[in-house]
């Protein structure tokens, strides 16, 4: 039996003004789901924002409250970062990617999601014969949010069906129509899970510096595979990164998952010393400067956009970073707990008859879940999949929301509480027993 009746989730959404449940953005879905828990005293297993669930770093924390004790307060920040965290950002590539990105290359954004707009300003402005963006999917459906915002257009193709060596062609068959500015993924990925393997961004690297594409590679959940044993500074195996395959990329390191410190809004674009040191006529012809990357990055972009990061956030991260290559701060083994929630609501759902779209990786073999995972269910679309939990108490977001071609939904495991285990379990049983498959 269902929770909560059709009419009061479609009274909820009409009062919220939401036109079509089944394509419910992650803020509508997560207003549906407030909504009816406020309401009714019900809990909801809430799946569907991807907000950090873990304390915040108290290294960090620390760091701030000293800062702003030295009087940071008081001063507005450099526009390319303070020398302290730039310095450390350089250290922290070295020692956890071994990639060598001068501190001058390292520049601290509000939160990913400025890095990632500033990046596809830039990126898109370098050459006017290239207009596009490619979106490798399923994806952050806010990056195609701010290309609307910027006036540029995409493209996007699901990698499902083109994993490994089938990559190459696929990519070939873009980019070699000549209007693709930049390439944009996530690995690992929201809201798949699934990880690019070296193969994989080799072909990628290499087409782009044929191409002439720059590559941003969103690395928001830093190290999280748990299949692999990463994360150790100083010592391989080190996370794939297409920055050994080319010198056309930039580097998106957030502080809000690895760190939990999603509140301060904190995150490093990392710009390849090659690109960050490329000029550009059509900058400089647009910004009456130099043309110079990395100073128009910085200065005419970047700061238009945020005016630089909070003072005393920049010290916070900065000492994370600086304890993490020390080896005082282990943040992979600090968000393992994503990876046990992850298996234990896989557990609770597959017992209940649910698929995983995306299931498995060519060379590291199934997915095993994560900060995300995805659902699916036999003779269901994601719309219709995410609107039929909502009657049973669970929120989450439509595959389809991310670019994906896969039926299913995205699950997020960072609200999921200890309590809430028994309930998921009753509940899918239920929805199990209400939707038979054939």
């Amino acid at each position: 039996m269902k929770i909560f009746s059709e009419e009061l989730v479609g009274s909820v959404a009409r009062e919220k003004h939401i036109a079509n449940i089944e394509q419910a953005t992650i803020g509508e879905v997560l207003l549906i789901a407030q909504t009816l828990e406020d309401r009714t005293g019900i809990p909801f297993i809430r799946m569907d924002q991807g907000s950090p669930g873990l304390p915040a770093n108290m290294i960090g924390r620390q760091a701030e409250k000293d800062a702003i004790d030295r009087g940071v307060g008081q001063h507005y920040p450099a526009a390319a970062g303070v020398p302290e965290l730039k310095t450390a950002t350089e250290k922290f590539i070295k020692a956890f990617l071994n990639l060598d990105i001068p501190a001058e290359c390292c520049l601290p954004t509000t939160g990913g999601v400025a890095a990632s707009f500033g990046s596809l300003t830039i990126a898109t402005q370098l050459d006017p014969g290239k207009n596009k963006v490619l979106f490798i999917d399923p994806g952050f459906p806010i990056q195609k949010s701010q290309l609307r915002v910027i006036g540029a257009e995409w493209e996007s193709f699901d990698i499902h069906d083109f994993r490994g060596a089938a990559l190459r062609d696929r990519l070939e068959q873009v980019l070699s129509k000549g209007d693709i500015a930049a390439i944009i993924y996530s690995n690992p990925n929201n809201p798949a899970w699934i990880c690019l393997e070296e193969d994989e961004l080799q072909i990628i690297g290499e087409l782009a510096s044929r191409y002439g594409v720059i590559v941003i590679e969103d690395l928001a959940y830093f190290c999280m595979d748990y299949r692999r044993a990463l994360g150790h500074p100083w010592q391989p195996p080190y996370p794939p990164t297409v920055a050994r395959y080319t010198d056309n990329y930039i580097i998106m390191l957030s502080a809000s998952k690895i760190f939990s410190y999603a509140g301060q809004r904190v995150a490093m674009a990392c710009v390849s010393p090659a690109l960050f040191n490329r000029t550009y006529p059509t900058l400089a012809a647009r910004y009456h400067d130099a043309g110079h990357f990395g100073t128009t990055f910085i200065a005419s972009i970047m700061y238009m956009i945020t005016s630089g990061v909070t003072h005393s956030t920049q010290f916070g991260l900065a000492a994370m970073y600086e304890a993490s290559v020390e080896g005082k701060i282990d943040f992979v083994e600090d968000t393992r707990e994503y990876q046990i929630r992850a298996q234990k609501m896989l557990d609770i759902f597959k017992r209940a008859g649910f698929t995983m779209p995306y299931d498995k990786d060519p060379v590291q073999g199934d997915i095993e879940g994560g900060f995300f995972f995805t659902l699916g269910y036999p003779g269901m679309s994601g719309g219709t999949l995410m609107k039929e939990l909502l009657y049973y108490g669970v929120s989450a977001i439509n595959l389809a929301t991310t670019g994906s071609e896969q039926e299913g939904i995205r699950a997020c495991t960072s609200r999921m509480r200890d309590e809430l285990y028994p309930v998921l379990e009753e509940r899918m049983m239920t929805f199990k027993a209400d939707h038979p498959v054939c």
